[in-house]
């Protein structure tokens, strides 16, 4: 299994009231429902907010040797 990130979170209480709640009706643990809804979040923000891939600034795409300074 992939390695995990561990943070602390500071959340209000009615918040993770809610969280725990559909935890429940979705038979998931607190975690995993959090990690659902940020998943889902970033899939629904991707939608709707695509983001252009970054320019290719290696020195081959450039046109450079990748010794050129400046």
């Amino acid at each position: 299994m992939a390695e995990r990130k561990s943070f602390l979170l500071r959340i209000d209480p009615a918040l993770w009231a809610e969280i725990e709640r559909l935890a429940h009706a979705e038979l998931r643990s607190v975690n995993a429902q959090i990690e659902y809804l940020l998943r889902d979040a970033l899939m629904r923000r991707r939608r709707h907010h695509p983001h252009p891939d970054p320019p290719d600034r290696s020195p081959v795409a450039s046109g450079g040797t990748g010794s050129e300074k400046g």
